[in-house]
């Protein structure tokens, strides 16, 4: 699994200000394709026996419980596959990749991270007796807010860190040597970060990565499988998908603050990425919490 045009780039909603974003759901299904991001995340996964693990080069069926780390552009993916259960219980949390600096993370008390960080590349499984001990915490976390939400997570990383029988799971690690156009592609999303509420044409976007039009074009659909289009829509409806769940903006207000002037475009848009109606989602995702 080497190809990134053959997955799914996904798009977190954690804007430059962000810290962590926390989902915490009961599901029945996993419906994501096998996606990449350049964010860490930890997936923990309970009641799920027989779901389908995919952690780049690495395939497996997990069992009733299920602590990963997963570091940043690594493939990764879990699949229904066997599973018969309807209450899976899924807790993501995702963070920038440059979150903890390396002047931070150089410190002695906190090696244990860093080592564990650089492993992470691979992927990184951790014991069903570590998975057991943190379920507690992790699912109190959506009722935490400000410093205790920040520092309750990094001792949860700090605790994963020095756990025993961590397992790698990917011989395969990123290639960054086809990430080169990192740099350019960094300018391209904080422009579309600071600016997706505007109207954005293909001649602004253009310019801004100093590229022709047809340039461009196949710069973006290389580096992230989207159009232009797609591509801002999905970090619009990101952002829509957070207010939603944090704010009590209606629909239509929050439709406008994410960049499109057309209610019905908007409901049309966010089922195709969601699978849900706005409304609906709502109502699905109530454990979404962010920090600011």
């Amino acid at each position: 699994m080497t190809n990134s045009e053959n997955f799914h780039r996904e798009i977190a909603p954690l804007s430059a200000g962000d810290s962590f974003l926390v989902f915490d759901r009961i599901k029945d299904r996993f419906d994501f394709p096998i996606h990449y991001h350049p964010e860490f995340e930890i997936n923990f996964i309970f009641n799920a026996a027989g779901v389908k693990r995919v952690v780049g080069d690495h395939i497996d069926e997990i069992g009733e419980i299920e602590l990963v780390l997963i570091g940043p552009n690594l493939y990764h993916g879990w699949q229904l596959h066997k599973c018969k259960s309807d209450k899976i219980h899924e807790i993501t949390i995702q963070f920038h990749n440059d979150l903890f600096p390396e002047t931070l993370l150089s410190r002695r008390i906190l090696a244990p991270i860093n080592d564990m960080f650089n492993r992470s590349i691979h992927g990184i499984l951790f014991s069903d007796k570590i998975a057991y001990e943190l379920m507690p915490r992790l699912i109190n976390l959506s009722k935490l807010d400000g410093i205790d939400y920040f520092l309750e997570i990094t001792s949860i990383l700090y605790d994963l860190a020095i756990s025993r029988n961590q397992r790698i799971l990917s011989s395969y690690t990123v290639d960054y040597d086809k990430f080169e156009d990192y740099d350019k592609m960094k300018i391209i999303y904080e422009y579309v970060q600071k600016n997706f509420s505007e109207k954005i044409t293909l001649e602004d976007i253009s310019t801004i990565a100093n590229m022709s039009s047809i340039s461009f074009n196949r710069f973006i659909k290389k580096r992230t499988g989207k159009t232009f289009v797609n591509y801002l829509n999905d970090i619009r409806i990101g952002y829509a998908a957070r207010w939603l769940v944090e704010n009590d903006m209606s629909v239509s207000e929050i439709a406008y603050k994410s960049g499109f002037n057309n209610i019905a475009n908007f409901n049309r848009i966010f089922k195709s990425i969601k699978k849900s109606t706005p409304s609906q989602y709502k109502e699905e995702v109530n454990g979404m919490k962010r920090i600011l």
